[in-house]
């Protein structure tokens, strides 16, 4: 039988310092959305050390859905689902058609290799979606005040162009400004390994902007 679990040589490399800043910031339990889980590698990771939290993968690639899924048929735990067809840019999604609360969304490395309208969609989304006080936690490179925060940033985001224009790395103070119109309030930055961020925003319950 064929393998069709996919692997990414970052999630071993990531995957432990992310699980800190999550273990900090994330409810103790409730439902925990990953937008654009990709392999599925970190989803089988988190909900292995988050027992508490009912971890919902997704991603609109039939493809990564079918190896998230092959991940947790490979190691089963009660409280991974299986992984939910979402694009960050449709208005719905899927757990508001199924009426699914969602205490957290975590988004990782997506914004900068996707168009500026799936961060668009993102935020409109956790806007919608989040409860009160429910956070969005983001991870990826970012510039800051228009400027690369490291030299291999640089040169990961002109490769990142070459092979989609309308990919790159993203002005963290844009994508906070599109988080503020949806009612999100920035909580915190952290610097992580690899010049990375992990951004945390918290849904403020205020009336959001309409998608």
């Amino acid at each position: 039988m064929n393998d069709i679990r996919q692997y990414a040589p970052a999630t071993e490399r990531n995957r432990e310092p992310i699980l800190e800043v999550l273990q900090r910031i994330l409810p103790t339990q409730g439902n925990i959305l990953e937008v654009a889980s990709g392999t599925g590698e970190h989803a089988l990771f988190f909900a292995s050390h988050l027992p508490s939290c009912q971890w919902i993968p997704s991603d609109s690639n039939p493809i990564l859905r079918d190896s998230i899924n092959a991940w947790a048929k490979d190691c089963p735990r009660d409280n991974l689902a299986a992984a939910l067809a979402i694009d960050a840019r449709e208005n719905p999604w899927l757990v508001e058609t199924e009426n699914i609360s969602i205490s957290a969304i975590v988004n990782i490395n997506m914004i900068h290799i996707s168009p500026w309208s799936a961060c668009l969609g993102l935020m409109a989304g956790a806007g919608r979606i989040l409860q009160e006080q429910g956070i969005l936690y983001l991870y990826g490179p970012y510039k800051q005040e228009g400027k690369h925060t490291a030299p291999t940033n640089e040169t990961f985001e002109q490769s990142l162009r070459s092979q989609n224009p309308d990919w790159g790395v993203r002005n963290l103070e844009d994508v906070i400004a599109q988080a503020k119109e949806q009612g999100l309030d920035l909580l915190e930055v952290v610097a992580m390994p690899a010049n990375n961020l992990s951004v945390i925003f918290q849904r403020n319950g205020e009336t959001n902007k309409v998608a």
